[in-house]
């Protein structure tokens, strides 16, 4: 090139010569290696793309679904533990017994925080120190033994209370009684018979409360009472 200044209107010969578009283009024409390294660093763009596409997949696959949408397994209902010839008690705050759950075997299952007993023998206790005894040969309690349900000979007697007459003791025997013993209440569904001082009462169902002594009797009621003595 001349050292005259090239203008809009020199002519091709005199414009500096174009620079090649890629050194690639370049190694394309060169030896074997050369042209190796070029195919590998076009491929580069389509390999790093799938490696993309690779790692959306996984992370989608992995993404915890919307509103726990995801299906899972329910517990199953199989014992963690099993006791026998056991004695299990409880206490209140301020360190007194309220209840005591003895047996001859105990199965607790997890998944419901219940236990089945067999050979089941209750005592409970209120603020008052009244005692309410509960005995069957199977029961069926939550976790506190604050609900029992017995079955099999089952019998609730609720002894007269520290200031309490001998005539408060009520016994109800049936083959299903189920005891709340935080409110002493007793309740069946089968026919049950209930014993007092006064006799005894036979009835298709029960739905009783020790703590007013007020209870429904259902079904067909028959009994015999005795007078009061003078």
């Amino acid at each position: 090139m001349s050292e005259r200044d090239v203008g809009e209107d020199a002519p091709f010969s005199e414009l500096a010569p174009l620079t090649p578009r890629s050194s690639t283009m370049a190694a394309l024409k060169g030896p074997w290696s050369a042209r190796a390294w070029a195919q590998t660093v076009n491929a580069l763009p389509v390999l790093f793309m799938a490696v993309l596409a690779a790692a959306s997949w996984w992370l989608v696959k992995n993404s915890p679904l919307p509103g726990d949408a995801r299906q899972v397994a329910a517990p199953r209902h199989e014992p963690d533990y099993t006791m026998r010839g056991f004695a299990l008690s409880s206490y209140g705050q301020n360190g007194a017994l309220r209840s005591r759950l003895e047996g001859d075997v105990l199965v607790h299952y997890p998944d419901t925080d219940t236990l089945e007993v067999e050979g089941v023998r209750l005592r409970a206790l209120d603020e008052r120190g009244r005692v309410t005894l509960g005995m069957a040969r199977r029961a069926l309690s939550n976790g506190d033994g604050t609900q029992v349900r017995l079955s099999g000979n089952a019998r609730v007697v609720r002894e007269p209370g520290p200031d309490e007459a001998p005539s408060a003791r009520v016994e109800i025997r049936g083959e299903f009684l189920e005891l709340f013993t935080e409110t002493e209440r007793v309740r069946s569904h089968l026919p049950v018979t209930v014993v007092t001082e006064r006799g005894e009462t036979r009835a298709g169902n029960i739905d009783y409360n020790h703590n007013d002594r007020s209870g429904r009797l259902g079904g067909r009621v028959t009994g015999e009472l005795r007078p009061v003595p003078r």
